[in-house]
């Protein structure tokens, strides 16, 4: 598979679909801190569902994940990525024992777009490692980077989806060197390392994934409300999709039980009593990939905030990575 990158079109599908789903899952702050999934079905019924929604500013603008993704996508398409910001280790910050949340993970799948191939893996493992650390020194907050890049790049090699979860557990065991190695408080992230493998060993268990295939066994009724309490049980301290973790984690759920059906991607990924544009701007990007812009009402997307800016970064994204693969 690898030496060629999907067409254009799904570079800036994956761009503007993620920041669809964070506008969708953030609805101007009414849904992000929403507590309940069917309080906001019910609500997007009210709306007319996904057909009814006009994502634009000023009742639907996108969040500071998009911001940060956006941000992330247009220093890896001009040079920035290596990370040299005037001193040596100058972008380094301690490890931080609270630093566990998502906003490393959300921001991360340009990584992957950047550098989508098997053999770019090392480049990968450590752009996200270091971009992720960067605000989140703390394993769970930048392995969330981690996850975010490896399945955007996985998605972009065309690899099953059912593959992604076993594949990450398997990149661990090198991002773990790679931290260790480069001796920046080596001790306490260690120490702090074991908990994101085994949330998602033991997440995989529960879905049948361990093996890396399929089918992906889901609980039966998986409805808004028991959506609600699944996601808890993956999270860390009780708010779905917060953490470095569980943010790639729902927004994988949702990837896995939607098929091809946009609708319910949103209804899995956007539409939770939990950080619902984290796990929105993830999920997006991914069916991007896969899908395009097809099956997604044109008013979700056609006048996104910030919309030109995610095409013009996609495509630089996508002539650098064609670029590397063709050399």
């Amino acid at each position: 598979m690898e030496g060629t990158a999907p067409p254009r079109a799904a570079y800036r599908a994956a761009m503007v679909l993620s920041g669809a789903g964070d506008a969708l899952g953030y609805r101007n702050q009414h849904w992000e801190y929403c507590p309940s999934g069917p309080q906001i079905h019910a609500e997007l019924a009210q709306l007319g569902g996904l057909g009814g929604i006009r994502a634009a500013p000023p009742d639907w603008p996108v969040s500071d994940d998009t911001v940060l993704h956006l941000a992330t996508a247009e220093a890896l398409a001009t040079g920035t990525s290596q990370l040299q910001p005037g001193e040596p280790g100058g972008y380094r910050i301690p490890f931080n024992p609270s630093a566990t949340g998502c906003g490393a993970a959300m921001r991360s799948m340009a990584i992957g777009l950047r550098y989508p191939y098997p053999r770019e893996l090392p480049t990968l493992i450590r752009i996200s490692v270091e971009s992720g650390r960067m605000t989140h020194h703390h394993p769970t907050g930048y392995l969330g980077a981690l996850a975010s890049a490896l399945f955007t790049a996985y998605a972009v090699q065309g690899l099953p989806p059912a593959e992604w979860g076993a594949g990450l557990l398997q990149t661990l065991p090198m991002a773990q060197d790679y931290v260790r190695d480069t001796g920046v408080n080596p001790q306490p992230n260690m120490e702090a390392w074991g908990y994101f493998p085994q949330k998602w060993g033991w997440y995989l268990g529960e879905r049948g994934l361990a093996e890396g295939h399929g089918p992906s066994r889901f609980p039966s009724p998986y409805g808004p409300a028991e959506r609600d309490e699944v996601y808890r049980t993956f999270s860390l301290e009780g708010w779905a999709g917060r953490s470095g973790h569980d943010a790639p984690m729902i927004a994988y759920d949702a990837l896995l039980g939607a098929d091809d059906c946009w609708d319910e991607l949103c209804s899995r990924a956007m539409f939770h009593g939990g950080d619902s544009d984290s796990t929105g701007v993830i999920a997006g990007c991914w069916w991007g990939l896969a899908h395009g812009l097809a099956g997604v009402p044109a008013g979700n997307h056609e006048a996104l905030e910030y919309r030109q800016r995610m095409e013009a970064a996609a495509d630089r994204l996508h002539a650098l990575a064609c670029g590397e693969s063709n050399p």
